[in-house]
């Protein structure tokens, strides 16, 4: 369907093409990243998503050049976007055929790459069930996935906007429900029990796409509701080990640069932390 062979000249035993200089940058556990002209910031358009810098330092870590990454739950296509510009192959599902146009598009609006090698890279943006991706792909032919799944049950209620200050919660999202789709096999419409299932169920059948101690990264956040802490992260992390995964990292996307006009929590006598300053990044591999 298309192409993972390495079109780099690096020692096979690499995990990357970075130099020494560009490993040691990723090394530490807090990434911040800025968003980007390119970058999907309308909410209308998609309701969560993570910026082109954060997919492409992933494949850069993970992969080398001319790899196939994958995203089973693709949204707007920023990990396409990402892969393109690193001259890797990639491929991303959604369920929701909204979301494949709004990558499609965005990937027709991309230059093509000034590289050779990177320009004969292809990305495609494919309207299927995550859980039907291995018909589609050969064992062991993914280098690495990246992906941000839709959070169970996160969007699927009216925003409240307490992040915000004054009349700026009162904005275009303020008693909006955002989820991602209505449709029946969403993720995103689940209680936390049903998408602990469904992501121990769906990346259980992604496990024999990847070859060996080849990386996945998830992107997730936690929540609060009715005053408890939802741990989504880890119900993720109990998930992907039962499929077989092997966690290696936990990573904090922080968000601080990012978060604008900040509001107050929890004052004067419940101290709460602010879920939109930062976000897990959790690395799994496929153990040999």
């Amino acid at each position: 369907m298309i192409s993972g062979q390495r079109t780099c000249h690096c020692d096979p035993s690499h995990l990357n093409c970075l130099t020494p200089k560009e490993w040691i940058k990723c090394q530490l556990g807090v990434w911040q990243f800025s968003y980007e002209k390119r970058d999907i910031r309308d909410k209308q358009r998609h309701p969560a998503a993570f910026p082109i810098a954060l997919a492409r330092r992933c494949i850069e870590l993970f992969t080398h050049r001319g790899e196939l990454v994958l995203d089973p739950f693709m949204g707007s296509g920023t990990t396409l976007i990402a892969a393109r510009d690193v001259g890797r192959n990639a491929v991303g599902f959604d369920i929701h055929p909204d979301y494949v146009a709004l990558a499609e598009e965005r990937l027709r609006c991309e230059p093509v790459p000034s590289d050779p090698l990177a320009a004969q890279t292809r990305q495609l943006a494919l309207q299927d069930d995550a859980r039907n991706i291995p018909l589609y792909l050969d064992p062991e032919s993914v280098a690495c996935i990246v992906t941000s799944p839709p959070y169970a049950n996160l969007l699927n209620r009216a925003r409240l906007n307490k992040s915000r200050r004054g009349q700026a919660r009162k904005n275009d999202q303020y008693h909006r429900v955002e989820q991602y789709s209505q449709l029946p096999e969403d993720l995103g419409t689940l209680e936390l029990g049903a998408y602990a299932e469904a992501m121990r169920e769906i990346f259980s059948g992604l496990l024999p796409l990847l070859k060996k101690r080849a990386h996945c990264v998830v992107n997730v956040t936690d929540m609060w509701w009715e005053n408890q802490r939802i741990t989504i992260h880890l119900a993720v992390i109990e998930a992907l080990r039962l499929a077989g995964y092997e966690l290696r990292n936990i990573i904090i996307w922080d968000r601080t640069n990012i978060v604008n006009r900040v509001g107050i929590f929890g004052w004067p006598s419940n101290y709460i932390t602010m879920g939109t300053t930062f976000e897990y990044l959790l690395d799994f591999w496929k153990p040999e």
